[in-house]
């Protein structure tokens, strides 16, 4: 049995929901159907030429890329162009395109804990907060015979998290009246009948994230024809999520040595290093794709060293002045997210025939001689 393209969706978004995403940032399904059967789900870092004729030789109908194909409205669709051509052979070949980017970057388990991990970052915490959970009060009344099942349903959902708590709840015995209506079919009682039934409101927390899952589970494990529930917003704020990561080294490096260190667990041929070769490197910030502007954050959270991609001259030279080392791997170095994302994705969707691959295909654009 293959999974439909929106269940693919919905299970790749309990990794990276689009409103972790920063705000005009182009996500989403960008061209094609996910009202289909999903054989194949490419994971790719680029949408290019090269990459949509993978897809085709290896019967892939879904892409999943960090990279968008599409910045901007389109004013016309003229096939004779380079990127006309590229929608033109998706369309005929029937294969859809879903883009995650800055959701995935901010995600936890996303690039830069990607990165963090391969460089053994502990501690870790974000170069920039973005995010911040908004939590939601679950109130809901069950029968005393389904008090336990409910539960088990709304925290096998996602439901009672608080910090580093899970399963909270209250729970409050009472009772609970009712009086069904010609034409229905009561759990407890008959219609026309008025009735008096032991109950228990049972309170929880349940993020934006998971709202929709576990009113679900919920209405699922209830026995009754008419649920009463309730949700009301909270001031209490749940997790933050942010851009970029920043952590200790297992144990002290110079900057020649994590240089080293970086091209080999990032698969780069080469790197642009600002700083002293020799300087001793304890705290790192890792930042995927073109993270310049964000060497002051670095510098804030008393990091030695930002990793990432596309420094200009004069940030450089900025981050020379202020004491805060660089180690520039490219933008490409965000590959990684291939390999990270179809193994999740081929992880939750291992009890369908739906297969997951991570792209092959180079896109990196410059040559390193």
């Amino acid at each position: 049995m293959f999974a439909k393209g929106q269940t693919v969706i919905q299970l790749f978004e309990q990794l990276a929901p689009k409103h972790y995403a920063m705000p005009d940032d182009k996500i989403g399904l960008q061209l094609g159907s996910l009202q289909k059967e999903i054989q194949k789900v490419l994971v790719a870092l680029d949408v290019t030429d090269e990459v949509v004729e993978e897809a085709i030789q290896q019967g892939a109908n879904l892409i999943i890329a960090h990279h968008a194909i599409i910045f901007r409205p389109l004013a016309h669709l003229q096939t004779d162009t380079p990127a006309g051509r590229l929608y033109e052979k998706l369309i005929k070949h029937d294969i859809a395109v879903y883009i995650a980017h800055t959701n995935l970057d901010v995600a936890e388990g996303g690039v830069n804990d990607m990165m963090a991990d391969k460089l053994g970052l502990t501690e870790l915490t974000h170069l920039e907060d973005v995010h911040t959970e908004k939590l939601q009060k679950l109130v809901v009344f069950v029968p005393e015979t389904h008090h336990q099942a409910v539960l088990d349903a709304l925290f096998t959902a996602g439901a009672g998290g608080i910090g580093q708590y899970s399963h909270c709840s209250f729970n409050i015995p009472g009772t609970g009246t009712f009086l069904p209506q010609e034409g229905t079919h009561p759990f407890i009682g008959e219609a026309g009948k008025f009735e008096r039934v032991e109950e228990v409101r049972v309170e929880t927390i349940v993020t934006a994230s998971v709202q929709r899952k576990a009113v679900q589970a919920l209405l699922k494990a209830h026995p009754y024809e008419e649920v009463a529930y309730d949700l009301y917003p909270m001031d209490l704020k749940g997790r933050v999520f942010g851009l970029g990561r920043v952590g200790k080294l297992p144990a002290a490096a110079t900057l020649r040595e994590l240089t080293e260190l970086a091209k080999q667990v990032f698969d780069v041929p080469s790197v642009r290093v600002v700083g002293d070769l020799e300087q001793p490197i304890r705290k790192v910030a890792v930042l995927g794709g073109s993270g310049g502007r964000y060497m002051r954050h670095a510098l804030f959270a008393g990091a030695d060293v930002l990793v990432t991609g596309d420094i200009d001259y004069h940030t450089a030279h900025d981050a020379l002045a202020a004491g805060l080392t660089l180690i520039d791997v490219g933008h490409n170095v965000e590959k990684i997210m291939k390999r990270g994302v179809a193994d999740y994705l081929a992880a939750q969707l291992v009890k369908t025939d739906t297969q997951v691959l991570a792209s092959e295909v180079n896109t990196e654009p410059f040559q390193f001689l």
